[in-house]
C-alpha cells in the first residue's frame, strides 16, 4: 500500500493470543463526537481471480438464493427459484448492479451518525439523487463540512493520479472512510481516508490500470477513480442535486 497522507500511519506489527496483527492509526482520535460514513468504491468489488474460481467450481448457493429475495423476489430466473439457489458469479454481478457500484463506481456501505445506531440498510440506494439525500443527511446539511470533505477528496484523487503504485495494482474492496464532527465551541473538524487494502493486487510487470476505463473481464480495470470522480462532482453539487421522488430534505439548503 502506497505511504500516503490518504491512508491511515502505518505503526508497526503486534502480537496478541499468538496472532500477528497491524497496528495502524486511530482515525477517530482527533475527534469528539464523530458521525462516519464507509464508501465503497470502485465499480466492482470481487477480483477477477474470484469471479475464474467461482466459475471452475460453480456451485448453487442458498444462501445467496435467500439474500437476493429478500431484496427483490422476482430477480431469480424460473430455474432458480425452482432450486432455491443461486450461483456465486451471479450473485456477485447482481449485486453491484443493485447498488450504485456500477453505475457511479462507488456505494454507501455503512454510516455511524454521532447520536445513533450504526445502518448499513443501503444496498439499494442507486441514483445520484439518492446518494445525495443520504449524504446530505449524514454532514447535516452543513456547507463547511461539505467544503472540507470535498477539498480532501479532490486532494486524495490529486496523489492517486501521480502514484506509480496505484497504477500497476488492482484496488478491489477498498473504502473512502469519511469522518466528521461538529465540536460544541470550535469549528467543524472533517478528514477522509483511504482503507480496507485486503483484496489490492499487483498487476503483472508489462500491465497497467487507469482505473477509469470501463471493465472488461481481463483489463482488471477496478474503476476506483471513475467513482471518485463521480463523489467529488456529487459534493460539488450536492445542495442543487433533487432530492428523490417523494422524498423531503431536513433542511431547504446547505448552511
Amino acid at each position: 500500500v502506497p505511504k500516503l497522507v490518504s491512508s491511515p500511519k502505518y505503526h508497526g506489527k503486534v502480537e496478541k493470543d499468538g496472532e500477528e496483527y497491524v497496528k495502524l492509526q486511530d482515525l477517530l482520535a482527533e475527534f469528539d463526537n464523530p458521525s462516519v460514513c464507509d464508501i465503497k468504491m470502485g465499480t466492482r468489488t470481487y477480483l477477477e481471480e474470484e469471479l475464474a474460481k467461482a466459475r471452475e467450481k460453480l456451485v448453487m448457493r442458498k444462501d445467496m438464493y435467500e439474500k437476493m429475495v429478500k431484496v427483490d423476489d422476482k430477480e431469480p430466473t424460473e430455474e432458480e427459484h425452482q432450486l432455491r439457489a443461486v450461483s456465486k458469479p451471479r450473485y456477485m454481478q447482481w449485486r453491484e448492479k443493485l447498488s450504485s457500484t456500477a453505475t457511479l463506481g462507488f456505494r454507501i456501505d455503512g454510516i455511524k451518525q454521532a447520536d445513533r445506531d450504526p445502518d448499513k440498510n443501503f444496498k439499494t440506494v442507486r441514483s445520484e439523487q439518492e446518494v445525495a439525500y443520504v449524504l446530505r443527511k449524514h454532514i447535516d446539511y452543513k456547507e463547511e463540512t461539505r467544503l472540507k470533505l470535498l477539498e480532501r477528496l479532490k486532494e486524495i484523487r490529486g496523489t492517486l493520479e501521480k502514484s506509480h503504485f496505484f497504477k500497476r495494482h488492482e484496488v478491489i474492496g477498498s473504502s473512502l472512510l469519511l469522518v466528521h464532527d461538529q465540536p460544541t465551541e470550535g469549528v467543524a473538524k472533517a478528514n477522509v481516508w483511504m482503507i480496507d487494502f485486503g483484496k489490492t493486487t499487483p498487476l503483472l510487470e508489462s500491465e497497467t490500470v487507469n482505473h477509469r476505463n470501463s471493465w472488461v473481464e481481463g483489463n482488471r480495470e477496478d474503476g476506483f477513480l471513475f467513482g471518485l470522480d463521480n463523489l467529488v462532482n456529487l459534493f460539488e453539487n450536492l445542495d442543487t442535486i433533487p432530492p428523490p421522488d417523494g422524498l423531503q430534505d431536513g433542511q431547504q439548503s446547505m448552511s
